[in-house]
């Protein structure tokens, strides 16, 4: 059996729960729905807000052939069947069908590119769905072309609603006793959103032999944190995730690092926040020790803009694998804190007058940049001088660590200053 979310999908307008200014009465997308005549647009909401709802809705109040895409999963491949599906399909006194696809800010730019011409031509009216902005997500040729409309997150009497029909009028749930004594649990779990406030009654119903079963805000929480398999984008598990990613990078584990990495992939995480966190982790956990890892993460970054879902998960498992397997240094991570610290403790020192910029006649008699000496004049293009603050000289703040990298490195600092490294 389908789960509740799914039974209990809204078939029409009347039922539909939320957007009142999208969808009430005398509301504007009521208006052009109802009218029978619809224009490409966007929704733009957060999840579980009944964006992928209202596009069925209107494709089944229009009549009309409805395709759907999701960005995770299709290509340009997949876009391009589906619109020879439309045109093959459509006859001359029929509507436009409608293209729905869902996460469009997951497409990447040659995936909008290939839908341009079947939206401007009219061999689809496009639907899209986005959880992100698309004035930064949606190329600007697709977004002219689209209309906008913003969903907002549910509010505490429309999820109340929505629970109160779910226990009344489900096929499963109303032959089960269920008292909603406490919601309070229930509704801050939620978070505004339809499907994980119903997942949530599923779950908790499904756990309980009962024949009496009451919600309180106890059990609902107890139950919630016995389902490990839960993965919310939004709230704890999302961060506890990605700390056991980064950790497992950190740790030199490329299987945990890649299971975690698998674990935000399939529940629907941001690949841009796993890319920013690979670029960080980079800097912060391997370091000098591979300096290479910082390259590579970055470019993972700017392929995964252009490629986009579904390929950009490989993108992000060639980063990941290669981060942990690479050798660990936080010495850059250590010293720049320690350099902060520093500045804190000292305020700000005056620069040597040797290191000091002379662009006017003035400064050169006041001695600024008097007896630099410039490192290229010298062999190995280096000459030993003062660098820091005359109160600062005997301090040390980057400390080489043991690894081959920088152990070369340290080397040949020592080569160069004599007894300092």
């Amino acid at each position: 059996m389908p789960p509740l979310a799914e039974r209990l999908r809204p078939q029409t307008l009347d039922n539909y729960i939320g957007q009142k200014h999208l969808v009430g009465e005398n509301a504007i997308l009521r208006k052009m729905i109802e009218s029978g005549h619809i224009a490409s647009f966007i929704l733009w909401g957060p999840p579980g807000v009944g964006k992928t709802t209202l596009a069925k809705i209107i494709a089944n109040k229009l009549d009309r052939p409805f395709y759907t895409l999701s960005a995770v999963t299709s290509g340009v491949k997949d876009v391009r069947d589906v619109i020879e599906k439309a045109k093959s399909n459509r006859f001359f006194s029929q509507a436009n069908p409608i293209l729905f696809i869902d996460e469009i800010h997951r497409f990447s730019k040659s995936q909008q590119d290939s839908l341009l011409g079947a939206v401007e031509n009219g061999t689809v009216t496009l639907i899209g769905a986005t959880t992100e902005n698309p004035s930064f997500e949606v190329i600007t040729p697709l977004l002219s072309r689209c209309q906008v409309y913003v969903l907002k997150s549910l509010d505490k009497e429309d999820l109340l609603e929505l629970a109160h029909r779910a226990i009344t009028t489900d096929i499963e749930l109303k032959h089960r006793e269920i008292v909603l004594e406490e919601t309070e649990s229930l509704l801050r779990f939620s978070g505004g959103d339809a499907r994980k406030l119903l997942n949530i009654l599923e779950l908790v119903v499904n756990s309980d032999t009962s024949d009496k079963i009451i919600f309180t805000n106890e059990i609902v929480t107890e139950r919630l944190q016995q389902n490990p398999s839960a993965y919310d984008k939004d709230g704890e598990m999302h961060y506890d995730i990605i700390s056991a990613f980064i950790k497992s990078i950190r740790g030199s584990d490329p299987d945990a690092a890649i299971y975690w990495l698998a674990r935000m992939v399939a529940g629907g995480e941001d690949p841009k926040f796993i890319a920013r966190r690979l670029v960080i982790s980079a800097a912060e956990d391997i370091g000098l020790a591979n300096p290479n890892a910082l390259l590579l993460a970055n470019a993972c970054f700017d392929a995964l803009q252009k490629i986009g879902w579904p390929e950009g998960r490989i993108i992000l498992a060639e980063a990941t694998v290669y981060l942990a397997s690479s050798p660990k240094s936080n010495s850059a991570y250590l010293a720049i804190d320690d350099a902060l610290a520093l500045v804190e403790r000292t305020g700000n020192l005056p620069v040597p007058l040797h290191l000091r910029n002379s662009p006017t006649k003035l400064m050169k008699e006041l001695n600024y940049g008097k007896d630099y000496k410039y490192s290229h004049d010298f062999p190995n293009h280096f000459v030993e001088q003062q660098f820091m603050p005359d109160e600062l000289v005997k301090e040390r703040i980057w400390k080489v660590q043991n690894n081959p990298a920088e152990s070369k490195l340290g080397d040949w600092l020592r080569t160069l200053w004599k007894g300092r490294y």
